[in-house]
């Protein structure tokens, strides 16, 4: 890169806020998705919107495709670099700006981690759902990003449904403000179409969060089945009897050997591991849990444990949350998917995986959160074995493929970013990505945000001129309020 460029954005981010040295930029060459990576030109650390802005018009003039990374933890390569671009992390815009209980409102920066958001309200009795397991190290702006879930969105949704307006600088360094701190505003849900939009949109600086007060009771069930299909059955005549659990989390047995080998969270040793959690008011959680024990005495439970205190409920969350890097203990390498499909084919795909797994003679571990449909299959693997991570990759690719054929998605929560795009042709038909690419050049007309993810192939908005007009996006603000 030229040199007075790079001296162009020291004098914007500081001295401390440009990353050029090779050993350290290896830092950002990836995200938690390791298979895929790219070493940066670059790496800046703003530290406010303004110096946000600042970077990205130099970028804008200069033609320098960009990408924003908060904590890193994506599962899909979204956060990759791009060869001949820079990397602006946002991890230093982490300030909580705003708590405004009596609307149950919070602004925050990107670099905010998810947990945070939580802690600093729970003392007045308030919470933010959304909350993927990596929640402890995850940044908002990421969550924004990807669309994150978590355990507890089958009851309280996505983070799209938690976020109300968001303070965005888009790829041409102006600023605009998406939605607002209201539960709906006239005209069209930009900043819906800004969450999860994986970062080719722009960079979202503020975000105006919507909390929700702490349930008066919270019970969290585990029960023990000899497989996985008796466990789905008891998942669907919890959904089926007309109930809405906070979660409902399911692990199969090799995930279960993990996650009592990493934090020992006390699981007994079975098949299938269902934890139903419930939440609101005493008299009706009492009630229903009663129903979810009988369900799941019905289809086979030979164990079924109620956490007696708030300790035991974090310690069989614990495990659960775990699982993911629990599985490390077990494999030296593995490749996490995420796939969705309808509740009811859960014991179909299920069956269908073990029968792929055993094809390949490559183990499969399953977490999932089984209230919604959405599987996390884990592809163990050894990269020493020749052979053997093509095989994973292609089982994990295989999975994929059956969620869609089933009625399903190539993803619930991770996005899709570099690993899955080319299945977005899998899921969507030509004139649908087209849709699709029209609303990104509306954004982005010279494709510098976050370039190649997303999109199965190159789609440069040159090649729709004479078709439309890109011009400038404009929209009414509430920055009063950010």
């Amino acid at each position: 890169m030229d040199t007075s460029i790079l001296e162009e954005f020291r004098s914007i981010v500081g001295r401390d806020g440009l990353i050029t040295e090779p050993e350290q930029l290896h830092t950002y060459e990836c995200d938690g998705l390791t298979n895929y990576r790219v070493l940066p030109l670059a790496v800046l650390l703003p530290d406010t919107t303004e110096e946000v802005q600042g970077v990205v018009r130099v970028c804008h003039r200069e033609r320098i495709p960009f990408v924003a990374r908060g904590s890193g933890t994506g599962l899909s390569g979204g956060a990759l670099p791009v060869r001949g671009g820079i990397v602006i992390g946002l991890s230093r815009l982490n300030r909580i700006l705003k708590v405004d209980i009596p609307n149950a409102r919070v602004v925050v920066e990107p670099g905010v981690m998810n947990l945070s958001v939580t802690q600093q309200v729970s003392p007045r009795g308030y919470f933010y759902a959304p909350d993927p397991s990596s929640q402890q190290v995850c940044s908002i702006g990421g969550n924004v990003a990807e669309n994150s879930g978590g355990a507890h969105c089958l009851k309280y949704g996505f983070t799209t449904t938690h976020v109300l307006g968001l303070e965005v600088v888009l790829p041409d360094g102006s600023l605009v403000h998406l939605g607002g701190k209201t539960l709906d505003r006239p005209g069209y849900d930009l900043a819906g179409v800004f969450v999860g939009s994986e970062g080719t949109l722009g960079i979202a600086t503020k975000i105006i969060l919507r909390i929700v007060k702490r349930p008066e009771v919270i019970q969290t069930l585990l029960a023990a089945f000899n497989s996985t299909n008796e466990a789905g059955a008891a998942v669907s005549g919890i959904i089926g009897a007309g109930m809405l659990p906070a979660a409902i989390e399911m692990m199969d047995n090799l995930a279960i050997q993990a996650a009592e080998a990493s934090v020992h969270a006390g699981y007994p040793n079975c098949g299938g591991l269902l934890l139903v959690e419930l939440d609101g008011p005493a008299a009706e959680v009492e009630l229903l849990m009663e129903q979810v024990k009988s369900i799941c005495n019905s289809c086979g439970a030979w164990e079924i444990r109620v956490a007696q205190s708030e300790a035991e409920r974090i310690a069989i969350w614990k495990g659960r949350k775990s699982a993911f890097a629990a599985v490390g203990r077990i494999s030296p390498n593995y490749i996490v998917q995420d796939g969705v499909v309808p509740r009811t084919a859960l014991p179909r795909i299920l069956s269908e995986i073990e029968r792929l797994s055993a094809a390949a003679g490559i183990r499969v571990a399953n977490v999932f959160h089984a209230g919604d449909g959405n599987l996390h299959p884990l592809v163990l693997f050894d990269r020493r074995i020749p052979g053997q991570e093509q095989s994973a990759t292609e089982l994990s690719f295989n999975i994929l493929e059956l969620c869609v054929k089933a009625g399903g998605s190539i993803t619930g929560e991770h996005g899709v970013g570099e690993e899955k795009k080319k299945f977005m042709s899998v899921m969507f038909a030509e004139p649908d990505l087209e849709t699709m690419q029209l609303v990104r050049c509306a954004f982005d007309p010279e494709h510098l945000s976050n370039p190649e993810k997303v999109f199965p192939r190159p789609r440069l908005c040159a090649e729709r001129q004479g078709i439309y007009e890109p011009h400038p996006l404009e929209v009414a603000g509430v920055a009063e309020y950010f």
